[in-house]
């Protein structure tokens, strides 16, 4: 990384990126991603004095690194990620390596907007597929000339907004750049083709609870879903109050597991498959809570949180405990509700306004200004609760009016009145 502080002032900048973001839904952007997470540099720690003798271009080049620093903070484990990872790498580790026929138990994240399920997930299963990728290549070591790698073990789609059995199969082969064939039952062959030929072993389906259930479509694409687990690949359905979205219509706990457990009813769909007649399919479902700010050891990690935030923030004029101390914790907390998407966004908001002013810190006063930007949500189904509310922020504190009387100031009380003789 080029020093800000050298006099170079036709330096490279190294940390723009080149192009759109990666397109997880593509496994050439799934590949990208997952190759480039955890890349990025932040920009250096300066002192004031150090900023200010930079001259105005390099000043500014600072800025923007800045800048970008704060809108790239790296991902932290909370203790709800950590138990949602923790049980995502040993399902898939665990199916991976069974070599019996049959179904996969499957897993279900549930969790309100902007709780971190998607990235959560994601970086769980590019992590499982770090390793499986080293297997794969002691297995089969290099590519064989003429072909591309067909190697794909984990694809990551989202539902679409309207979700039908066609739509589902689009998603899917879109994530190998296959074609499309124009009937269903063509449609799901191709998709099964897919699953098998590209060795994937982990198929992710985000923003599951768009599926209604109160029409037909939704139902049989619900039922593909299911029989998708036939493939012996692992099912990771990512939703938004899954328990109260209709999905587990029909399940029920086994008791013995405390497995969800979805009978097949026989329905008889033109996907159905002589596999999909066995008694049930499973799943474990996780909750991705907020942070909770009741208990002692709930505020201990909203804590830990926010001092892994102000560590990687580069503010000229920030402080140890700056977003640690004093009334910032409860303020964050009640303007984010432990909702981290939320609270990441206030502070990235925050930062730009800190810098703008020159303020140079997080306070209460100046985060009061801030607006909390949720960014594109065109791509967001508010009706799936994929958009969360948003706490209005509470009125900064009122100053004491005063007015000038006889050579003083006299305070005032909040309706303009002077106080009575002895208040």
């Amino acid at each position: 990384m080029v020093d800000q502080t050298t006099p170079d002032e036709h330096a490279v900048v190294p940390f723009l990126r080149a192009g759109p973001p990666p397109d997880r839904t593509r496994w050439e952007g799934w590949q990208q991603w997952r190759k480039i997470r955890g890349t990025f540099v932040p920009a250096p720690r300066l002192t004031l004095a150090e900023y200010q003798s930079l001259s105005p271009r390099r000043r500014a080049l600072h800025d923007l690194h800045r800048t970008a620093t704060h809108v790239n903070m790296r991902l932290q484990e909370t203790p709800m990620s950590a138990r949602v990872a923790n049980l995502m790498r040993g399902r898939l580790q665990n199916n991976a390596v069974k070599f019996m026929p049959g179904t996969r138990d499957g897993l279900m994240i549930n969790g309100g907007g902007f709780q971190g399920k998607t990235e959560t997930a994601c970086d769980a299963a590019a992590s499982f597929e770090d390793v499986w990728r080293e297997v794969h290549h002691q297995l089969l070591p290099g590519p064989t000339p003429g072909t591309r790698d067909v190697f794909v073990p984990v694809a990551y789609c989202r539902l679409p907004v309207r979700a039908t059995p066609k739509g589902l199969c689009k998603a899917i082969l879109n994530v190998y750049g296959n074609p499309h064939p124009g009937t269903l039952d063509d449609l799901v062959r191709a998709v099964r083709d897919g699953i098998r030929d590209h060795h994937t072993i982990a198929l992710l389906i985000d923003d599951i609870t768009r599926l209604r259930l109160h029409r037909e479509d939704d139902q049989d694409t619900l039922d593909l879903i299911r029989e998708l687990m036939d493939l012996n690949v692992t099912l990771i359905l990512i939703g938004v109050d899954i328990p109260g979205s209709g999905l587990l219509r029909g399940a029920y706990v086994d008791q013995r597991t405390g497995q969800w457990v979805f009978p097949d009813h026989g329905r008889g769909g033109r996907h159905s498959t002589a596999a999909a007649t066995q008694t049930g399919r499973r799943f474990d479902m996780v909750d991705l809570d907020p942070f909770d700010y009741s208990t002692p050891s709930g505020i201990t990690a909203f804590l830990d949180h926010l001092a892994g935030i102000e560590d990687q923030l580069r503010l000229l004029r920030s402080f140890e405990g700056m977003l640690t101390s004093g009334e910032m914790p409860e303020y964050l907390f009640g303007r984010t509700r432990g909702v981290v998407g939320l609270l990441r966004r206030l502070i990235e908001d925050g930062c730009t306004e800190a810098i703008l002013t020159g303020e140079e810190r997080l306070t209460p006063e100046l985060l009061a200004k801030a607006t909390i930007h949720l960014g594109n949500l065109d791509d967001l189904d508010p009706r799936a609760g994929e958009v969360p509310d948003i706490p209005q922020p509470a009125a900064p504190p009122a100053k004491p009016k005063s007015r000038r009387g006889r050579g003083r100031n006299t305070v005032l009380d909040d309706r303009g009145n002077r106080p009575a003789a002895g208040d």
